[in-house]
Formats: C-alpha cells, sequence, structure tokens
C-alpha cells in the first residue's frame, strides 16, 4: 500500500490527513484488522461531523462486516459518547472516526476495548498496525450485520448522574461548540438546565468557517471571551471538535487551564466523598495536589495521556483524573473522559456558592504558569541531560519527561511523540520569578 503507516499510528490513536495519509483503502483494512485481531462479536462505529468521516465509516464498517463482526452504527457521537456506549451496552470494542482538534483535512480514528479501555501504541494499535502493512484481509463467508443505536436519551442521563440537578443555580453561560460535536449533545443537556443559554456556532460543519475546534489556543476562544463580556455571562464553555475535552471562561474574559479545572472537579467530589484518590498529570499545576491532599483525597501524578492514566486509575481505584489539556476522566464513567460530566460537575460546584468563577479559582490557584513552550530541537535527550546537570540542587524525577522542583518554582520539559519538540512548562510562585525561570531554561534548551 502508499500509506506509510507509521506516520498515521500513534501514540494513542491512529491520525492522518485525508486522502493523502489515511485514505478509504486504508480504512477498510483497519476495520478488517481490528476485528480479526479482537475477535469481538461486535464493534460499535461512531463519527464526528468531518466530510471525510462518512466515507470512512463506510470502508471502515465494511472492513469489519467481511471479518465477520457485526457492526453498532452510533450515527453522529462526541467521542465520550463512544466510550459511553461501549461502557455501558456492553461492547466488546468501539471505534470513533474524528481527529479531535485536528484542522479539517485530517480525520482518523480512536478505539478501545471492551469498558472502554483504549487501544494505544503498544497495547494493540502496533498489532494492527502490522496486520494493515500485510494488505491481506480476512473475508469470512458468514458476513457480519449492522444496525443503528440512539444514545442520546442514555448519555445524556448518564451525564446528570453525576450531579444534583435540583442545585443549580440560573446562571447566565455562553456556550461555544466550534461547530463540532459538542452542536449534537450539548442541546439534550441543556434542555434540562436552569440557565440562559448563549449558543455559539453549534452548527455541525467540518470545515469549522468560525474558528478551528481547538479551545486550547487562545486565539480560538477569543468569540467566546468577547460574547461572556458582551452580554454580561457568568462564565463561559468551549468544546473541542469531538467534544471529549471541555474548558472554562471566567466572567472576566479570563481562560482558565485544565489543571484549574482538575482541581474544581476535585474539589466538588471530595466535598462528598473524602479520603478518595484522584490523578492528574505531570504538566498541572502543584495546586492540583495540593488542593488534593488539603481535602482529604489521595493525590497521584501520572504521566500525560489517557492510555496511562487510565490504567493507573483502574489500578489506584479513583474516583477521579485530570489533565491540563482538558481531558476529565471518572470512575463511575467506566474509567473514560468526559468534557460534558466535567461541565456539569463544575456547575453544581459553582451553584453552590455565590461567589464568581474567577474568585474560585483564585482561591485555588496562588501560582503562575508559563503555559506549554515548544522548542524544535535536533538532540532532545541530550538537552534534557544537560538540564538534569544544570539543576543537581532541585528534587527532581523521569515520570514525564525531566520534572525538577525548588521550593518557589519548578519545570517540567518532556519530549513530543510525534515532532522533534521539546515541550517546556513553568511555573513560580511569582510572575517575575517564572518569566526569569522560564526565559532562563529557554536559552538552555535553544543555545
Amino acid at each position: 500500500m502508499s500509506t506509510n503507516l507509521s506516520t498515521i499510528f500513534k501514540a494513542y490513536d491512529i491520525r492522518g490527513v485525508y486522502p493523502e495519509q489515511l485514505n478509504e483503502q486504508t480504512a477498510y483494512l483497519i476495520g478488517n484488522a481490528l476485528a480479526v485481531y479482537l475477535k469481538p462479536s461486535q464493534i460499535a462505529v461512531g463519527r464526528d461531523m468531518r466530510k471525510s468521516s462518512y466515507v470512512l465509516f463506510d470502508e471502515l464498517t465494511r472492513g469489519i462486516l467481511d471479518a465477520g463482526v457485526d457492526v453498532i452504527d452510533l450515527g453522529l457521537v462526541s467521542t465520550d459518547g463512544l466510550y459511553f456506549a461501549v461502557g455501558k451496552y456492553g461492547y466488546e470494542a468501539g471505534v470513533m472516526i474524528t481527529a479531535s482538534h485536528n484542522p479539517k483535512e485530517y480525520n482518523g480514528f480512536k478505539i478501545c476495548k471492551a469498558d472502554a479501555v483504549p487501544l494505544s501504541g503498544s497495547e494493540g494499535l502496533n498489532v494492527v498496525q502490522d496486520m494493515v502493512a500485510e494488505t491481506d484481509p480476512k473475508v469470512r463467508p458468514q458476513r457480519g450485520t449492522s444496525a443503528r443505536k440512539d444514545i442520546t436519551d442514555d448519555y445524556t442521563e448518564n451525564c446528570f448522574a453525576f450531579i444534583d440537578e435540583s442545585k443549580l443555580k440560573p446562571f447566565k453561560i455562553v456556550f461555544d461548540a466550534g461547530n463540532g460535536m459538542a452542536g449534537a449533545t450539548l442541546p439534550p443537556v441543556l434542555e434540562r438546565l436552569p440557565i440562559e443559554s448563549v449558543n455559539l456556532y453549534f452548527e455541525l460543519d467540518g470545515d469549522f468557517p468560525n474558528h478551528p475546534a481547538s479551545p486550547i489556543e487562545p486565539e480560538n476562544v477569543a468569540d467566546l471571551i468577547a460574547k461572556v463580556k458582551e452580554v454580561n455571562a457568568d462564565f463561559g464553555v468551549a468544546f473541542d471538535g469531538d467534544a471529549d475535552r471541555m474548558f472554562l471562561v471566567d466572567e472576566k474574559g479570563a481562560a482558565i487551564g485544565g489543571d484549574m479545572v482538575t482541581s474544581m472537579v476535585a474539589k466538588s467530589l471530595l466535598e462528598k466523598s473524602s479520603s478518595e484518590t484522584i490523578i492528574y498529570n505531570a504538566i498541572c499545576s502543584r495546586a492540583v495536589g495540593e488542593l488534593i491532599e488539603k481535602l482529604g483525597g489521595k493525590a497521584v501524578r501520572t504521566p500525560v495521556g489517557h492510555a496511562l492514566i487510565k490504567p493507573t486509575m483502574r489500578a489506584e481505584n479513583a474516583i477521579f483524573g485530570g489533565e491540563h489539556s482538558g481531558h476529565f476522566y471518572f470512575r463511575d464513567n467506566w474509567f473514560a473522559d468526559s468534557g460534558m460530566i466535567a461541565f456539569l460537575v463544575c456547575l453544581e460546584l459553582l451553584s453552590k456558592t455565590t461567589k464568581p468563577l474567577s474568585e474560585i479559582i483564585a482561591e485555588i490557584d496562588p501560582y503562575l504558569r508559563s503555559g506549554e513552550i515548544n522548542s524544535e530541537v535536533a538532540d532532545r535527550q541530550g538537552i534534557i541531560e544537560e538540564l538534569v546537570a544544570k539543576y543537581p540542587d532541585g528534587k527532581s524525577d523521569k515520570l514525564d519527561g525531566l520534572t525538577v522542583w525548588y521550593d518557589t518554582w519548578w519545570f517540567n520539559v518532556r519530549a513530543s511523540n510525534t515532532e522533534p519538540l521539546l515541550r517546556l512548562n513553568v511555573e513560580a510562585e511569582t510572575r517575575e520569578l517564572m518569566e526569569e525561570k522560564r526565559d532562563e531554561l529557554l536559552a538552555l534548551i535553544r543555545s
């Protein structure tokens, strides 16, 4: 086959440009290989609104059906909807056709096994890649069958199971669906909320005509911030393209980092049930672990990425896990991530106080952060070892890249999984110290 499979098989999913890297032939072979490898009786398949998702769905499912495995067609759903369906209905595997927050020319597949356990690079995707490379699909005499399943009502009900609806206040909230799948998943939720909603870009459109569906980038929440200020809203909410990640903007228009949303969800859950274990990744603020422990919980740091966080959550029986990138995982949601559940939990927390979102964040976030800064580096490991030598007196670990802590500041530097980049995060007690250490580290990394 003409496709270089190493360019589309990533650490956590399959992703590439359509049709140059990922096309109908590849989709057919992936579906067939997945069915042969996992040997399930049925595979649930959902898709987002990208224009290529429809043809990729047709060929992926044809490959599954030819292998003698049934397909449960979930239609247009969010990624967390796919995870929910696999867990709720006991399907043995699931595939979400999406490229998440990537530009419109991309598409891909997020794959999970039973109980929404992810299939990742070293845990099954590598086997599927090898099988696809052989381009030898297995066609069974008894072809599989396809059936449609609408999960809307059950999905919505599951999300509300995490909160007490009677406690919710009538906020004014601006929602930015980014022309992604939140445009389909939010309306049934909003119907049950006692709020005034101002909706931006709810039309499903794989061309993303208003802005890229990647709210972690500041420029992509500019419209949301402007609308929050214009209508004097209590806060704003944004979702990414496949609606599994959620981001908040406070009443002043300040974007709230995923680590602070992690703290908010942790606070809400621990106030209901203290002594629970909560997971957070190595890039999150020091404030996250401090808050968890202050509230009586057990804080556990993990490397970045759902394929690493979810097994840790299961091993620790953690009630919740959060990432700086806006992924939020819940034990009672089959340890899978859900931006919608995270939003509702934050809404419940805000409903229990008269304080605005900005004040709640100020109370739990005493630090200043650089944000993630990327640098193109040829010898990434060499630079990391230089930093080890440069900062020998700090407490350090290599849980995910290199993290070094001092009393008043800390930094993490880690290599990208897919590009020749080093990613730097710095946090300190004052802006001056953060900027000083940020510039110092960047000078070393880029020298």
